[in-house]
């Protein structure tokens, strides 16, 4: 027999998820013009409002190779002001239960969130990065590993003793933009040594794309069995082919709980432009058009956990209102569907019916809600050869 429950096929599938929106930051930053500051207070405010529980909303490196975030305190200090904190208590948002995450790739930038910190707008949690191919971690990082993991090991320290939890995220796990094919394997060890070293929790990244549905389960599957405690793990999944919502069922299937993502896709590579003048950036961009190389887009994310029945703590319709928004401050057509078709309503679209069928009913004699002409059988009997075999 078929088993058509689908959480009996994959038992580890979760019933509730976290999704984390990361729009101010990683959508951002890949962006060729400045985005107010007032935008990007207006977009995390409204983001918690309407269900985010971890936000990430800056990058706290030096702003002169990324100056989309030389904004950075003033976004935090609102998010820290009693305003916003009041804004939150009547919506019914519990603000302590909130995770705000700045992006300090550098100890210097770690330094700079501790100082934050101690004047009381600081974020919760704290992001460093490895990757798995040395050359893209260099290009990232301007280090070696064996440098990198040393720093990372001294500023996770620095951050527990300052009540910052430390994200540590492992990239190019199922590819690398420069060196191509990389391994399952490494990806692993590089999250027990995180891990080892006081990491609070794991982003498992696919900075360019390059992950396809087999190998993201088979990847999950991997790191669930040696680290079964799934707080422990987040799902950051780019979308560069348009696959990477098979990417996302997946994840699920394997047992992952925490995803994030962007409004409208956005994100990518820090934008080597801001508005009329070139800046340092990461260096060239990867990819032939960069302008869709950002994250699985989180409108159409939180439709697709919707629908598959999942609890994700999001108000739909209020996420899409946001998206709608975004497009008009990006000043262009971004990549959700859920935000130009909306969602699938289980009530459907009476305005849409064709008149007359009521009528048509009752002149022919008809019950309503009949399926198929009363004198045949109440189900369909198939005869011993069917379809193209019985046409033979």
């Amino acid at each position: 027999m078929t088993e058509y429950d689908y959480w009996k096929i994959f038992p580890r599938m979760p019933k509730k998820v976290t999704i984390g929106d990361i729009t101010v930051r990683d959508g951002f930053q890949h962006e060729e013009k400045f985005i107010s500051t007032n935008a990007k207070i207006f977009y995390a405010q409204e983001m918690i409002l309407a269900g985010a529980k971890e936000i990430e909303v800056t990058n706290l490196g030096n702003p002169e190779g990324i100056p989309q975030f030389k904004d950075a305190e003033q976004v935090l200090t609102a998010l820290r002001s009693d305003a916003f904190k009041k804004r939150c208590e009547r919506a019914g948002v519990k603000y302590d239960e909130l995770v705000i995450t700045a992006v300090t790739i550098r100890e210097p930038a770690v330094d700079v969130a501790i100082e934050l910190r101690k004047r009381g707008v600081g974020p919760d949690r704290v992001l460093m990065m490895v990757s798995t191919d040395p050359e893209h971690h260099f290009a990232n990082s301007g280090t070696t590993l064996t440098q990198y993991w040393k720093e990372a090991e001294r500023c996770i320290k620095k951050a527990r003793d300052f009540g910052m939890k430390m994200c540590g995220t492992v990239s190019t796990i199922w590819g690398s933009p420069i060196t191509g094919a990389t391994r399952l394997e490494d990806a692993v060890e590089f999250t027990k040594r995180f891990l080892s070293i006081g990491a609070h929790d794991i982003e498992h990244a696919d900075h360019d794309g390059s992950a396809s549905a087999a190998q993201v389960y088979r990847y999950f599957s991997m790191v669930l069995d040696a680290m079964p405690y799934t707080e422990t793990h987040l799902c950051h999944l780019h979308e560069t082919k348009r696959v990477a919502s098979a990417s996302i069922l997946a994840a699920l299937q394997a047992g992952i709980t925490r995803f994030e993502g962007t409004m409208g896709g956005l994100g990518g590579q820090p934008a080597n432009f801001l508005d009329d003048c070139p800046v340092r950036g990461t260096g060239d961009y990867y990819y032939k058009d960069p302008r869709y190389v950002g994250l699985i887009t989180l409108e159409d994310l939180i439709v697709m956990i919707d629908e598959l029945g999942i609890e994700h703590g999001y108000n739909v319709d209020r996420v899409l209102w946001l998206g709608a928004k975004m497009e008009k401050t990006i000043g262009r057509r971004l990549r959700s569907e859920a935000v130009l078709n909306g969602r699938t309503l289980k009530e459907g679209h009476p305005e849409y019916a064709r008149p007359g069928l009521s009528k048509l009913i009752k002149k022919l004699g008809e019950k309503p809600g009949t399926l198929s002409p009363p004198d045949w059988s109440p189900q369909a009997i198939l005869p011993e050869k069917y379809g193209p075999l019985g046409w033979k």
